[in-house]
């Protein structure tokens, strides 16, 4: 093992992409473009700007890492949630294997050194005998599951397409199948984690996989967080006069009273009926009036009887 020295301890993260302007995902042209553009403007025997020798370093350090696929790689390991500035420390034994400089400029960062020279920037030569190790990158992914699978709890068969390096720290696609469990209760946009199941890192430290949920569209219901709604047919008698009916819910049939009298849009609450969790949601019933259709002599006959008998206006109150 070696020691850090007050130097190193107080080292800085850079963020070479932030550097040059580009995206992480920005490709070999990109990069190239950017830093040409950027050391045209900040060429010492040219610019005017101020520190433009200091800005031509971190310009010419960060195109020196990006160009190479290989200290690419191998930086974009470290993680993209490294901000600029922050202290840093490379983890212990870590040495990419870049085979040395090709760029033109020889000053390079602590940063740099310590990553790509070999050599921690103590100048003490590693003796750690433990493989360099960086954690991978955090994998995201969406999966889609059916309401009654929520309530339920399920076992899903994931195939994923992760990157993988190799023994020459080249990357490589492959396709992963896990066996995931999804447990009783998960709501739209939950997050579910999955530990050491993303990418690898140097040294075969794997990130995290993030799977979140989101619910396939239903006939029936609809979800807002835990609360699950219905809309609910009756019949015109069963709102008048009141009714027991059969309400299908995620747990079964529930027997429900309408209440004598009950409207259209009116909403009924099944306590406890909803996904489950700690506390369960609820279900909602929205009433829905239906009226049956005039398709006979004897049904036309029961609608203007009732027209004759019950004095009924529902536009009364817009006539106000």
């Amino acid at each position: 093992m070696f020691a850090l020295n007050k130097k190193e301890l107080n080292m800085e993260y850079k963020d070479y992409y932030k550097i040059l302007g580009v995206s992480r995902g920005a490709n070999q042209d990109d990069i190239k473009r950017a830093y040409r553009k950027l050391a045209r403007k900040y060429h010492p025997d040219v610019s005017k700007e101020k520190q433009a020798e200091e800005q031509f370093k971190g310009i010419g350090e960060a195109y020196e890492v990006l160009k190479d696929p290989k200290k690419r790689a191998a930086y974009d390991q470290l993680g993209n949630n490294w901000r600029a500035g922050e202290e840093f420390r490379p983890p212990p034994g870590w040495n990419t294997g870049g085979g040395g400089f090709t760029g033109t400029h020889v000053n390079f960062s602590d940063f740099f050194e310590s990553l790509f020279a070999g050599r921690p920037t103590s100048g003490h030569q590693c003796r750690s005998p433990f493989q360099a190790q960086a954690k991978g990158e955090d994998q995201h992914a969406k999966i889609a599951i059916t309401l009654e699978e929520a309530y339920q709890g399920t076992t899903r068969t994931l195939q994923l397409r992760v990157p993988e390096i190799d023994p020459h720290r080249q990357i490589h696609s492959k396709t992963r199948t896990l066996n995931v469990k999804i447990p009783q209760g998960v709501v739209s946009g939950q997050k579910i984690r999955l530990r050491s199941q993303g990418p690898e890192g140097v040294g075969g430290v794997r990130g995290d996989l993030y799977l979140e949920i989101e619910f396939q569209p239903h006939r029936f219901y609809r979800v807002e967080s835990q609360d699950v709604y219905l809309t609910l047919p009756i019949a015109p008698w069963e709102a008048a006069l009141g009714s027991t009916v059969a309400v299908p819910t995620l747990g079964g049939n529930v027997d429900m009273k309408i209440p004598a009298g009950s409207q259209s849009e009116q909403k009924l609450r099944l306590k406890g009926r909803g996904l489950q969790g700690n506390p369960p949601g609820d279900h909602y019933i929205v009433l829905q009036i239906v009226t049956p259709k005039a398709s006979t002599e004897a049904a036309q006959a029961f609608y203007r009887k009732m027209a004759q008998e019950l004095s009924f206006n529902p536009r009364e109150n817009l006539m106000a």
